[in-house]
C-alpha cells in the first residue's frame, strides 16, 4: 500500500508576524518562517505553479533577495530559465537599472540585459507585494530590456497597501498565494 500523502500545510499559519517592524504600528509579515518549513516551502512553490498554470512563460524573474528563492524554484518547476533582478552594484557586467522609491528611502534594481530575449514573456516573482513600487520597477526594467512582462506573482499580498491596483494600472496582472489585512 503506498504511503499516505501528508496533509498540505496551512501556509498562512507559517508566516510569522513581527509587530512594530520596521516602524511602530507596522505588522511585518516574515516569510522566512515559511521558507524554513520544508512542506511549507514546497507548498508555496506548488501554489505559485498553480497560479501560473495556463500562462505562457519563457522565463521567471525574481527580485533580490527572497524573490530569488521563490522565483528560481518556480522557474525550475515550470521548466524555464531564471532572470535575477539584482540590487545595485552586484553584477560584474554592464547593466541596465531602474531606480524606485521605497516607503523609507530609495533603491535600484539592475539586470544584465544580455540575458533577456526580446519579446520573451517573463513572469515577475517576489515574496511580498505591498505598495507595488519594487514590483513596478522590476517590470519596467524587464520591459526596457525587451521582455514582455504582463504577469507578476507573490507569496504574500498586503491588499490594503494597493500594490495589485498599481500593477493593474501598468497592464500587469498580479496574483498572490495568500493575503494579509493591514500593513
Amino acid at each position: 500500500m503506498p504511503p499516505a500523502t501528508p496533509p498540505l500545510p496551512d501556509l498562512k499559519a507559517l508566516v510569522r508576524t513581527v509587530p512594530d517592524f520596521p516602524a511602530s504600528g507596522i505588522l511585518f509579515r516574515d516569510v522566512t518562517t515559511l521558507m524554513a518549513d520544508g512542506a511549507g516551502l514546497a507548498g508555496a512553490i506548488d501554489a505559485l505553479a498553480d497560479l501560473a498554470a495556463g500562462l505562457h512563460v519563457d522565463a521567471v524573474a525574481g527580485i533580490e533577495a527572497r524573490g530569488f528563492i521563490f522565483g528560481a524554484a518556480l522557474a525550475q518547476k515550470l521548466g524555464t530559465g531564471f532572470v535575477p533582478l539584482r540590487k545595485a552594484g552586484k553584477l560584474p557586467v554592464p547593466t541596465m537599472g531602474e531606480d524606485y522609491a521605497l516607503e523609507y528611502g530609495e533603491a535600484r534594481l539592475e539586470l544584465d540585459p544580455a540575458i533577456i530575449r526580446t519579446g520573451h514573456s517573463v513572469l515577475l516573482v517576489d515574496d511580498l507585494l505591498a505598495t507595488g513600487g519594487t514590483a513596478l520597477a522590476g517590470a519596467q526594467l524587464l520591459r526596457r530590456a525587451g521582455a514582455q512582462c504582463t504577469h507578476a506573482m507573490f507569496v504574500i499580498d498586503l491588499p490594503d497597501l494597493g500594490g495589485m491596483a498599481a500593477l493593474h494600472e501598468q497592464g500587469i496582472e498580479g496574483r498572490a498565494v495568500m493575503a494579509f489585512d493591514g500593513h
